[in-house]
């Protein structure tokens, strides 16, 4: 879905009151406060932001703050939001499925049970991509480097336990590299690892297409394969 097509898409469901995407007293309160629980200029980042101007737009609410706190796959953001924003109606918080694999993988202290899920925002595949400059051109490429030294190809992506990262495990599994020989670099937020392929610092880079299309569009990055 296209940035402007999903504003409209939020600003629609932000003026319905039987959504529950926000409190009604929000309005009256007039800020809402939304943690990210990543770096600017990621996903999380991007969607959180849309929404706010959704929000605005719709006169839902008549100012957005916006945190970002990124880290260990959204765990230190939820947990400063857990605990920070207990019996705030004003308070939300995005999230996607880098922080359960995170949750679950890490062992975090902290837990889902203590937020309330109101809305699915958005749903859609990951893509692997590679600079257009790099020499491997197709995953089958990457499969080879990936048999001969499994430590020459780094994966670049969000927080360990991300669906990225995962993946990355399953097609080493599947073509009889130990996974955990899987050179995996985890960034804080989907601006440093597009900027980690894009400058030719990891091999290949992981995660959700929305994340990606402008540059793949524009030809400064090459998609090899997609979790469909």
């Amino acid at each position: 879905m296209r940035r402007n097509e999903f504003l409209r898409t939020l600003a629609v469901l932000a003026a319905l009151p039987a959504t529950g995407l926000l409190p009604q007293t929000a309005h009256a309160a007039g800020a809402v406060k939304m943690m990210i629980p990543a770096n600017p200029a990621g996903g999380w980042d991007t969607t959180g932001r849309a929404l706010g101007t959704a929000l605005l737009e719709a006169k839902t609410a008549e100012a957005v703050q916006y945190e970002n706190k990124g880290g260990a796959a959204g765990i230190l953001g939820l947990a400063q939001f857990a605990n920070t924003a207990k019996n705030d109606p004003n308070a939300l918080m995005m999230m996607g499925a880098v922080m359960l694999g995170g949750i679950i993988g890490g062992k975090a202290p902290v837990s889902l049970t203590t937020c309330t899920p109101i809305a699915r925002l958005t749903s859609e595949y990951n893509v692997f991509v590679v600079p257009a400059d790099s020499p491997l051109r197709t995953m089958k490429d990457v499969v080879q480097q990936l048999k001969r030294d499994p430590g020459s190809v780094k994966w670049g992506g969000g927080s360990r336990g991300s669906t990225e990262h995962i993946a990355a495990c399953i097609l080493a599994r599947n073509v009889g590299v130990d996974p955990k020989k899987v050179n995996y670099v985890a960034f804080r937020g989907g601006g440093e690892a597009t900027a980690a392929i894009l400058g030719g610092n990891v091999t290949v880079g992981g995660s959700g297409y929305s994340e990606f299309a402008e540059f793949i569009e524009s030809g400064k990055m090459r998609p090899i394969g997609v979790t469909s």
